[in-house]
This record gives C-alpha cells, structure tokens and sequence, in this order.
C-alpha cells in the first residue's frame, strides 16, 4: 500500500502498535521497515524510546525488539515507498544515546522478565557509554542480569561483558 501512495499520518501509531506488539522479535520487521520509510527514522525511534520510558512492561519488551530494526536497516526498501528516502532516514546518534539511558533505566526498574530479556541485548555494559551518574545503574544491571535465575539473562551478560559489543 505504500508503495502506492504515501503513508497517511494516522497510520504511524497503527503501525508502531503491530511492530511493538508483534510476537515475534524477527517479523516485527515488516512494520517498522515502512514506518522508517514513510515516516523517517527520527520520528520511529522516538515512539520506540517514549515507549520504553512510559509503557507497560510488554510495550517496552515490544519497543526493544522494534529498536534494533529501528536502527539496523539503513535504507529504505522499494516494497515500502515508491517515494525517494526521506532526508530523516539517517543515522540519529542522539536518540542512540536516548535510547542508552532509558533502556538502561528500564532494564533496572521493571523486573519483568520478558522486557529485561529484549532490553538486554541493546545495552552496553560499559560504564564508559553513560554519563557518570548513570554508572552505578550499569553496576546494578550487570548484577540484575548476573543473578538472575534467568539462564538467558545470565548468558548473555556475560557474552556483553567480555567484550562481545551489544549495538545499543
């Protein structure tokens, strides 16, 4: 449909509803791919940081899984828009940033175990990346996901940790 005629403005939030909600971390993709298209990258991921910041813990698990094709795909494919690529569709090194702290500060405070899962793999865990007030937080991640009963929580802390770099 896009590919048709450009996306109308209602359409945004219909489509961050099906990427966040979809099920699947992977098929997620075809929502968010024309959200990029139709309404730049700017736009999409600060829907996606909003989220994470004020939703429930399935939204920000949601918004998780959408960040990382919010932030991966770098151009707009030709099943998506017949419009040129919007000038907005590059790279937002300041909502990358955004998207740090409050992924950071949402791993820490919801203890749902599906949100922290999809948090996870897009936190670094390096103090170096957070301002030094949010330091002690990245401890307190770190030993969240270290503690865990969670097997997957506890793996992949560790693989981030020694050095395996998360994209966040």
């Amino acid at each position: 449909m896009l590919a048709a005629r450009p996306a109308e403005p209602e359409w945004f939030e219909a489509l961050l509803r099906a990427a966040i909600h979809d099920p699947s971390p992977s098929a997620n993709r075809m929502f968010v791919e024309p959200m990029l298209a139709a309404y730049g990258r700017r736009r999409v991921q600060r829907s996606l940081i909003e989220r994470v910041e004020h939703g429930t813990s399935r939204q920000r698990a949601g918004a998780a899984d959408a960040w990382y094709w919010a932030r991966v795909l770098t151009a707009p494919d030709d099943h998506y828009t017949a419009l040129p690529a919007r000038p907005d569709y590059g790279p937002c090194p300041d909502l990358a940033i955004g998207w740090r702290h409050a992924a950071l500060r949402a791993f820490v405070a919801d203890a749902d175990l599906g949100a922290r899962r999809s948090i996870l793999p897009s936190l670094p865990l390096a103090v170096a990346a957070y301002p030094a007030e949010l330091h002690p937080m990245v401890d307190e991640a770190i030993r969240i996901a270290r503690t865990s009963p969670d097997e997957y929580l506890r793996h992949r802390v560790d693989h981030q940790v020694n050095g395996c770099d998360s994209y966040g």
